[in-house]
């Protein structure tokens, strides 16, 4: 058992797959002999060399048509975007090439490829480094959409999405890169598509997401010292949903709250919300409430940017609500 930051488990992950997959390689911009804009594959070209480990141009469409046509030939890459906002860039390839191809071929293509990439705010970046953009993916059908939000969660879910048949995003809270967790030795494989819950409780069912859910924590401590005790469910993947395990909670606890980094219109929380009132309106005793950025550019100043992202009081202040 070590303790690893977030952005070193993000080097282990990727070489233990490496390790174990020799048709596993690795591009990005500025990965391999920088070691990474944020030092998380620092390590990575010394121990697998160049023609594993490449640094590419500025340029998000070269390393996505590069990994889709890698992956076409029998490779699992992965290819790294620095920033999330930058989808916009490739969008088109990966929305309407990498998502659709082994539906389009009848299964006789398959696109066996990681898109890994550093997203949403808290490190005054500015409203065009800093969205969160998971809601984007999500309605993507062809994709699947992972984010972690430990260290130990960050090497068994890149590892699952390594090798998964399909295209898999892995989203990394660059806000969480310097977050500590105990990591066990050996191999960790995860299975993409399960909630976890991290604290049981009685009163409200608490789901988030990535750098929400050490808040969401927090908040459920403050909410046991008033008497409340909320239930906190990491949601992590989002394509594959675990919608059983949050209808479940729900089922007890008669409330949900849902904590999102991303803007309101269209939120990841919006489909939770909407599939637990069609498939368990009857066990809730109140509405649900949704804890979000609101719709707007997200501001790079810090006391603007603080104030538009959910914070731990407007999560205890959305709970409250929840049990009015």
């Amino acid at each position: 058992m070590a303790e690893l930051t977030y952005r070193e488990a993000v080097a282990r992950a990727i070489a233990q797959e490496m390790e174990r997959d020799p048709t596993v390689y690795f591009i990005g911009e500025d990965v391999a002999a920088a070691g990474g804009v944020f030092k998380t594959t620092e390590g990575l070209l010394e121990r697998f060399g160049p023609e594993r480990v490449r640094d590419t141009p500025i340029s998000e469409q070269a390393i996505i048509g590069a990994a889709m046509g890698a992956a076409m030939n029998g490779l699992r890459p992965i290819a790294e975007l620095m920033f999330s906002d930058f989808f916009a860039v490739c969008w088109d390839m990966v929305a309407n090439q990498i998502a659709k191809t082994r539906y389009m071929t009848d299964g006789q293509v398959a696109l066996p490829l990681v898109i890994r990439t550093a997203n949403g705010g808290g490190v005054r970046f500015g409203a065009q480094h800093s969205q969160s953009v998971e809601s984007w993916m999500m309605a993507i059908p062809g994709l699947k959409v992972v984010i972690p939000s430990t260290p130990v969660d960050m090497i068994g879910l890149l590892a699952a999405a390594v090798r998964d048949p399909d295209p898999v995003i892995v989203i990394e809270p660059k806000v969480l890169y310097a977050s500590k967790g105990e990591v066990p030795d050996g191999e960790i494989v995860d299975r993409l598509g399960e909630a976890r819950t991290l604290r049981s409780g009685d009163d409200v069912t608490v789901c988030a997401l990535g750098a929400m859910v050490p808040k969401a924590l927090e908040a459920a401590e403050r909410l046991d010292a008033e008497g409340v005790s909320a239930e906190v469910i990491d949601v992590r993947s989002l394509v594959p949903l675990d919608a059983r395990t949050i209808i479940g909670s729900v089922g007890r606890t008669g409330r949900l709250v849902t904590v999102e980094e991303n803007p309101r219109l269209c939120g990841w929380g919006a489909e939770v919300a909407s599939i637990v009132a069609e498939e368990a309106f009857f066990s809730l005793d109140g509405p649900i409430v949704r804890v979000t950025t609101p719709h707007v550019p997200l501001p790079a100043a810090d006391v603007l940017e603080d104030a538009a992202i959910p914070s731990v009081e407007r999560i205890v202040e959305g709970v409250r609500r929840a049990l009015e």
